[in-house]
Order: structure tokens, then C-alpha cells, then sequence
């Protein structure tokens, strides 16, 4: 059995020879630059990186296509890189490297200070309302990004083969997005006193979002590539440890929908697909909701959030929802636990979430920084023993 065949039987809820395993498949399934040279090298393997500049605000990489291959990766990524051009387009003031993203966010990195980028300037903050401040955010040149979207692709699938081809969001969901460009306080706020000004972002969020998987699925009809492409990755993070960020029912009438609108408009067009989306936190009341709305695969499965038992999400969700991730507590039990610990954890969610398939296994979310290498090889020696059906 394949990769392509092994992805497809567990989103068919059966199970397949082994439990998939997914490593830089997307950007929200990844490991970290230095997390993963440390691994690498304490299993004497090669520290080559495929591509270092795929997420550099996350500091995400991609693997070696060699160790991916030797870690048994099932997934390949397609699609645009998050600062398109990164080495040419980064500014450099001292010991500092300031990027700006897609909508004009402004991030920085203080070389041997900061883990990753953070953000420092957001277009609309001090705009007096979010209304009618639409004007501030950057146009973007669709014809010149197209043609970049388009090498990256030429160049991804290539190395797609007999794998899962996931076709990956270029940036982050409609919240998300929302509270970088306007800025965390402003937003809340507006969420409650200027809900126009909400939509009007909104729906400018899901155009560039429609625009940018039309690109994706024009180059895949085009080139012949359709078939290769088994999922496509969305993401927003509509949860806290705790609650959703915003009240369900807000969010069942002003986020949901425009998921919606995405997932039928891809579906229609890529009818096979199934749909990916990355939701940190406690989410599990409005999940009927995202499943009305076309979702088909949750990720990351955070469930040591309020409510995300994985023993109730398996009976309540399991024969609907694929549950990509929840493999490894990336928040404790990766990071800080001992390898035993990691080991055993890794038992109880492959007992909890693997049988009848519908489980395709990664950490919950990024494998960061501060994973030792011995925790990583733990939970990867602890997949490939006892992830057998």
C-alpha cells in the first residue's frame, strides 16, 4: 500500500496496512528549523533542509525529500510559500530582520533573541473604524503571484509521486487574519460595535482565499495534476484552552458561513477533495457546524482544551471527521515530558483514535523549538512500532 492509498482508506474511515504519518505536510504540521537539525543529527542522518524558507515567521522548514523518505512521511505539500520571496524582500537593521506579509502585517526577529517573528505593526490599527479602512490594506498584483504560485507548484509536484498531495492556504483564516491586520484589541471590540466593518473584512479575506485556490485548481486542471492532489488545507483558530474566542453562536453567523463558501467552491470544482482545517483550542460545540459546512478533517485535535476528550470526539465525530494530529501533547508532554512519557502517551491516543481508521497522525500542531531530539524519536519509534493494524 502506498501513501496515496494509505491517506485515502483512513478518510474512508477504514484502516489501512499502518497508521498515516504526516510531517510537513502543511504548515500547521511541521517542525521547526533547529528542532529538526537536532533531531537529524542525533540519529546521524542528514541535516540538509529541503526548503528553510517556507514559513520563516514560524520558522518552519521543509525536510530533505531523503528524510522524509526515511521517516515515512505519507504527505507532500503544494503551494505558495508564506513571504513570497523572503531572502529578496526582508529588511535587515542591525540584528534584526523585519518582513511584511500579504496584508501588510509587519513582523520582526531579533537574531540570537526571538524563537520566531513577531509582530509589530498592523495596517489598520490606527484607522478610527474598521469601516470603510479597507483602503489601507495592500492591493495585491494577482497576475505577478500567480506566476510565482505557479513555479512553486511546477517545482512541489514533482516530488508528490505516490504520496498524499495537500494543497496548502497561503495565509491564515478569516479571525486570525482579522486580528493581525486590525489588531487583537480593536478587533474584539469591533466584533461587538462595528459588525459591518467585521464583514467587510471578512469577505475581503475569503476573495483573496477564492482567488488564490481557483489559482491552485486552474494549475492542477491544466497541468493534469488534479488527482494528485487528495486534500486541501484551511485554517483559523477559533478556540482559547478553554472556550471558543469568540460566542458560538457569533461565530455559527458571522465566521462559519465563509467556510462555507470556501469548501463548497473548492469541492465544485475538485469534487474528490476533502477538506482540512486547523482550529486550535476548544471547539468541540460548534464542530456539527464546521461538519454542515463541508469540513471533513479536524487538525490539530488539541485535546487538552475544555471539552476535547478524544474518547467523545472518536464515538461522537469519528465516523464523519478524520482526526489529523492529537498524536503527542506538543504543549507538555513532547517538549518536557521523558522519552518513556512520550512513548506511553503516543499508545494511549493511537488505542483511543485508530481503530476503524479516520486517524492520520502528527503531533498537536508544530513540533517547536524546545523538543529535545530524544522526545522526537520517541514518539516517531513508538508510531512505527505499535502503528500497525
Amino acid at each position: 500500500m502506498n501513501s496515496r492509498e494509505r491517506i485515502q482508506a483512513t478518510l474512508s474511515h477504514k484502516e489501512p496496512d499502518r497508521i498515516p504519518y504526516d510531517l510537513a505536510g502543511t504548515t500547521v504540521t511541521a517542525i521547526t528549523r533547529n528542532a529538526y537539525l537536532r533531531a537529524m543529527k542525533f540519529r546521524g542522518l542528514s541535516t540538509e533542509i529541503g526548503d528553510d524558507e517556507i514559513d520563516p515567521i514560524q520558522q518552519i522548514i521543509t525536510p530533505s525529500e531523503e528524510n522524509l523518505i526515511f521517516l515515512k512521511a505519507d504527505t507532500r505539500r503544494l503551494g505558495a510559500k508564506r513571504i513570497p520571496d523572503y531572502q529578496n524582500v526582508r529588511r535587515l537593521s542591525g540584528n534584526t530582520i523585519e518582513v511584511t506579509d500579504f496584508y501588510g502585517c509587519k513582523w520582526k526577529f531579533e537574531q540570537g533573541h526571538d524563537i520566531y517573528f513577531n509582530l509589530f505593526d498592523s495596517p489598520i490599527e490606527k484607522a478610527g473604524s474598521l469601516s470603510g479602512s479597507l483602503h489601507l490594506l495592500p492591493q495585491t498584483d494577482w497576475d505577478s503571484y500567480k506566476k510565482v504560485l505557479r513555479n512553486n507548484l511546477n517545482e512541489q509536484v514533482g516530488k508528490v509521486g505516490d504520496f498524499c498531495g495537500i494543497a496548502d492556504r497561503n495565509t491564515a483564516g478569516l479571525t486570525e487574519n482579522s486580528l493581525r491586520i486590525r489588531g487583537y484589541e480593536n478587533w474584539f471590540m469591533d466584533t461587538m460595535i462595528d459588525q459591518e466593518g467585521v464583514e467587510e473584512l471578512f469577505h475581503r479575506i475569503v476573495e483573496d482565499k477564492l482567488i488564490y485556490w481557483d489559482a491552485i485548481i486552474d494549475w492542477a486542471i491544466e497541468t493534469g495534476n488534479g488527482q494528485k492532489i487528495q486534500v486541501i488545507s484551511e485554517c483559523d483558530d477559533l478556540g482559547s484552552q478553554a472556550t471558543t474566542i469568540l460566542d458560538p453562536d457569533i461565530l455559527r453567523q458571522m465566521v462559519i458561513p465563509h467556510f462555507k463558501t470556501i469548501f463548497t467552491h473548492v469541492k465544485k470544482r475538485l469534487p474528490h477533495v476533502k477538506t482540512f482545517m486547523h482550529s486550535c483550542g476548544a471547539i468541540r460545540e460548534i464542530l456539527p457546524d464546521l461538519i454542515d459546512a463541508g469540513l471533513d478533517i479536524l487538525n490539530p485535535v488539541q485535546f487538552t482544551a475544555t471539552g476535547m476528550d478524544l474518547k467523545g470526539l472518536k464515538r461522537d465525530f469519528g465516523d464523519v471527521l478524520t482526526f489529523w494530529g492529537g498524536g503527542v501533547d506538543t504543549q507538555s508532554t513532547l517538549n518536557n515530558g521523558t522519552p518513556q512519557q512520550v512513548a506511553d502517551e503516543v499508545k494511549q491516543i493511537i488505542d483511543i483514535l485508530a481503530p476503524g481508521g479516520g486517524f492520520v497522525f502528527s503531533p498537536i500542531h508544530n513540533i517547536q523549538e524546545d523538543v529535545p531530539p530524544e522526545n522526537f524519536w520517541a514518539m516517531w519509534d513508538t508510531l512505527q512500532q505499535y502503528g500497525k493494524y
